[in-house]
Protein backbone atom coordinates (compact mmCIF):
# COMPACT_ATOMS: atom_id res chain seq x y z
CA UNK A 1 0.00 0.00 0.00
CA UNK A 2 1.57 3.29 -0.71
CA UNK A 3 2.28 5.81 1.75
CA UNK A 4 0.61 9.07 1.55
CA UNK A 5 3.12 11.43 1.01
CA UNK A 6 2.09 14.58 1.65
CA UNK A 7 1.40 13.09 5.26
CA UNK A 8 4.60 11.58 5.46
CA UNK A 9 6.83 14.96 4.13
CA UNK A 10 4.64 17.43 6.34
CA UNK A 11 5.53 15.11 9.64
CA UNK A 12 9.42 14.97 8.26
CA UNK A 13 9.72 18.31 7.52
CA UNK A 14 9.31 19.30 11.13
CA UNK A 15 10.96 16.44 12.82
CA UNK A 16 14.13 15.35 11.98
CA UNK A 17 14.53 18.59 9.38
CA UNK A 18 13.47 21.10 11.61
CA UNK A 19 11.23 23.40 9.46
CA UNK A 20 12.93 23.05 6.52
CA UNK A 21 13.32 20.42 3.08
CA UNK A 22 15.12 21.64 -0.03
CA UNK A 23 14.27 20.04 -3.01
CA UNK A 24 17.36 17.17 -2.71
CA UNK A 25 16.24 16.04 0.64
CA UNK A 26 12.43 15.90 -1.17
CA UNK A 27 14.14 13.67 -4.38
CA UNK A 28 16.27 11.44 -1.71
CA UNK A 29 13.17 10.93 0.39
CA UNK A 30 11.38 10.13 -2.78
CA UNK A 31 14.04 7.70 -4.34
CA UNK A 32 13.44 5.64 -0.88
CA UNK A 33 10.30 5.27 -0.64
CA UNK A 34 9.56 4.35 -4.23
CA UNK A 35 12.14 1.46 -3.82
CA UNK A 36 10.53 0.46 -0.61
CA UNK A 37 7.12 0.33 -2.32
CA UNK A 38 8.03 -2.11 -5.12
CA UNK A 39 10.11 -4.19 -2.61
CA UNK A 40 8.96 -7.01 -1.73
CA UNK A 41 10.62 -6.30 1.92
CA UNK A 42 7.56 -4.23 2.92
CA UNK A 43 6.87 -6.94 5.96
CA UNK A 44 7.62 -3.81 9.14
CA UNK A 45 7.11 0.09 8.39
CA UNK A 46 10.09 0.39 11.56
CA UNK A 47 12.46 -1.54 9.34
CA UNK A 48 11.86 1.38 6.90
CA UNK A 49 11.36 4.30 9.48
CA UNK A 50 15.22 2.58 11.05
CA UNK A 51 16.71 2.62 7.53
CA UNK A 52 15.88 6.31 6.46
CA UNK A 53 16.96 7.60 10.11
CA UNK A 54 20.21 5.56 8.81
CA UNK A 55 20.41 7.38 5.53
CA UNK A 56 19.60 10.96 7.24
CA UNK A 57 22.97 10.22 9.55
CA UNK A 58 25.37 8.71 7.08
CA UNK A 59 24.60 11.24 4.66
CA UNK A 60 24.70 14.10 6.98
CA UNK A 61 20.87 14.77 6.47
CA UNK A 62 21.31 15.20 2.51
CA UNK A 63 19.15 12.36 2.17
CA UNK A 64 21.79 12.00 -0.73
CA UNK A 65 23.68 8.52 -1.54
CA UNK A 66 27.55 10.20 -0.97
CA UNK A 67 31.32 9.40 -1.54
CA UNK A 68 33.12 9.00 1.74
CA UNK A 69 35.14 11.69 2.56
CA UNK A 70 39.18 11.80 2.32
CA UNK A 71 40.79 11.69 -1.28
CA UNK A 72 43.20 9.53 -2.81
CA UNK A 73 46.03 9.53 -0.97
CA UNK A 74 43.70 8.43 1.97
CA UNK A 75 42.06 5.62 -0.12
CA UNK A 76 45.08 4.20 -0.92
CA UNK A 77 46.36 4.13 2.52
CA UNK A 78 42.99 2.56 3.88
CA UNK A 79 41.96 -0.19 1.18
CA UNK A 80 44.79 -0.62 -1.54
CA UNK A 81 47.08 -3.39 -2.05
CA UNK A 82 50.16 -0.52 -1.79
CA UNK A 83 48.73 1.03 1.08
CA UNK A 84 48.83 -0.09 5.39
CA UNK A 85 47.19 -3.41 5.09
CA UNK A 86 47.72 -4.76 1.72
CA UNK A 87 47.08 -8.33 3.11
CA UNK A 88 43.44 -7.05 4.49
CA UNK A 89 42.99 -5.49 0.45
CA UNK A 90 43.52 -8.78 -0.76
CA UNK A 91 41.08 -10.66 1.47
CA UNK A 92 38.37 -7.96 0.58
CA UNK A 93 39.27 -8.63 -3.00
CA UNK A 94 41.25 -4.94 -4.08
CA UNK A 95 44.31 -6.88 -5.50
CA UNK A 96 45.21 -4.13 -8.00
CA UNK A 97 47.15 -0.79 -7.66
CA UNK A 98 44.27 1.74 -7.58
CA UNK A 99 41.62 -0.56 -6.48
CA UNK A 100 41.54 1.67 -3.32
CA UNK A 101 40.53 4.77 -4.63
CA UNK A 102 38.26 3.23 -6.69
CA UNK A 103 36.31 0.83 -4.47
CA UNK A 104 35.97 3.89 -1.91
CA UNK A 105 32.74 3.61 0.47
CA UNK A 106 29.87 4.94 -1.75
CA UNK A 107 26.17 5.43 -1.31
CA UNK A 108 23.45 5.72 1.39
CA UNK A 109 25.43 3.15 3.63
CA UNK A 110 29.55 3.08 2.27
CA UNK A 111 29.54 0.28 0.22
CA UNK A 112 33.29 -0.62 0.37
CA UNK A 113 35.59 -2.96 -1.39
CA UNK A 114 35.86 -4.79 -4.49
CA UNK A 115 34.54 -7.79 -2.80
CA UNK A 116 31.38 -5.95 -1.55
CA UNK A 117 30.63 -4.27 -5.06
CA UNK A 118 31.33 -7.67 -7.17
CA UNK A 119 28.65 -8.96 -4.55
CA UNK A 120 25.93 -6.33 -4.75
CA UNK A 121 25.66 -6.20 -8.24
CA UNK A 122 23.79 -9.11 -8.88
CA UNK A 123 21.17 -7.32 -6.29
CA UNK A 124 20.97 -3.90 -7.95
CA UNK A 125 21.08 -5.49 -11.60
CA UNK A 126 23.98 -3.25 -12.59
CA UNK A 127 27.90 -4.79 -12.76
CA UNK A 128 29.45 -2.10 -10.11
CA UNK A 129 32.85 -3.70 -10.65
CA UNK A 130 33.31 -1.76 -14.11
CA UNK A 131 30.81 0.82 -12.86
CA UNK A 132 31.37 1.77 -9.27
CA UNK A 133 30.38 5.12 -9.56
CA UNK A 134 27.04 3.74 -10.29
CA UNK A 135 26.83 3.33 -6.52
CA UNK A 136 26.07 6.90 -6.32
CA UNK A 137 22.58 6.63 -8.62
CA UNK A 138 20.17 6.95 -5.43
CA UNK A 139 18.01 3.51 -6.88
CA UNK A 140 21.00 1.31 -6.39
CA UNK A 141 22.36 3.34 -3.12
CA UNK A 142 18.53 1.90 -2.03
CA UNK A 143 18.67 -1.50 -2.72
CA UNK A 144 22.34 -1.75 -1.74
CA UNK A 145 21.26 -0.26 1.98
CA UNK A 146 17.58 -2.55 1.71
CA UNK A 147 19.80 -5.73 1.08
CA UNK A 148 22.38 -5.14 3.98
CA UNK A 149 20.23 -3.92 6.73
CA UNK A 150 16.92 -6.38 5.70
CA UNK A 151 19.74 -9.97 5.06
CA UNK A 152 22.15 -8.46 7.66
CA UNK A 153 25.05 -8.41 5.01
CA UNK A 154 26.81 -5.26 6.59
CA UNK A 155 28.13 -6.58 10.06
CA UNK A 156 26.18 -9.69 10.22
CA UNK A 157 22.99 -8.02 12.34
CA UNK A 158 19.80 -7.33 10.27
CA UNK A 159 16.36 -5.48 11.27
CA UNK A 160 14.19 -8.41 12.26
CA UNK A 161 16.83 -8.72 15.14
CA UNK A 162 15.27 -5.53 16.45
CA UNK A 163 12.13 -5.28 14.70
CA UNK A 164 9.85 -8.47 14.60
CA UNK A 165 6.39 -8.49 16.31
CA UNK A 166 6.37 -6.89 19.76
CA UNK A 167 10.24 -6.53 19.64
CA UNK A 168 11.38 -3.30 18.89
CA UNK A 169 15.04 -2.20 19.96
CA UNK A 170 15.82 1.41 18.14
CA UNK A 171 19.18 2.21 19.88
CA UNK A 172 20.78 -1.45 19.18
CA UNK A 173 19.79 -1.72 16.17
CA UNK A 174 22.91 0.21 15.31
CA UNK A 175 24.39 -2.49 15.29
CA UNK A 176 23.12 -3.49 11.97
CA UNK A 177 25.84 -0.55 10.62
CA UNK A 178 28.60 0.30 13.07
CA UNK A 179 28.07 -1.09 16.66
CA UNK A 180 26.15 1.35 19.29
CA UNK A 181 28.20 4.31 17.13
CA UNK A 182 25.99 7.45 17.70
CA UNK A 183 23.18 4.84 18.52
CA UNK A 184 20.79 6.97 20.44
CA UNK A 185 20.81 9.89 18.01
CA UNK A 186 19.84 7.84 14.97
CA UNK A 187 17.30 5.96 17.17
CA UNK A 188 15.69 9.23 17.58
CA UNK A 189 15.42 10.49 14.09
CA UNK A 190 14.21 7.01 13.05
CA UNK A 191 11.33 7.48 15.44
CA UNK A 192 10.59 10.82 13.70
CA UNK A 193 10.46 9.00 10.06
CA UNK A 194 8.64 6.01 11.80
CA UNK A 195 5.75 8.82 13.43
CA UNK A 196 5.64 9.98 9.43
CA UNK A 197 4.20 6.87 8.80
CA UNK A 198 0.52 6.91 7.33
CA UNK A 199 -1.11 4.98 4.13
CA UNK A 200 -3.37 6.15 1.72
CA UNK A 201 -6.76 4.38 1.25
Amino acid sequence: MPINRRFFFDSVRSAPFSGRLAAKQVEGLSAILDVWESSSEQRDDRWLAYMLGTAFHETATTMQPIQEYGGKAYFTKMYDVSGANPARARKMGNTEIGDGPRYCGRGYVQLTWKSNYAAMSPIVGEDLVAHPERAMDPTIACKVMFHGMVDGVFTGKRLENYFLGATEDWVNARRIINGLDRAPLVAGYARNFYSAMSYTT
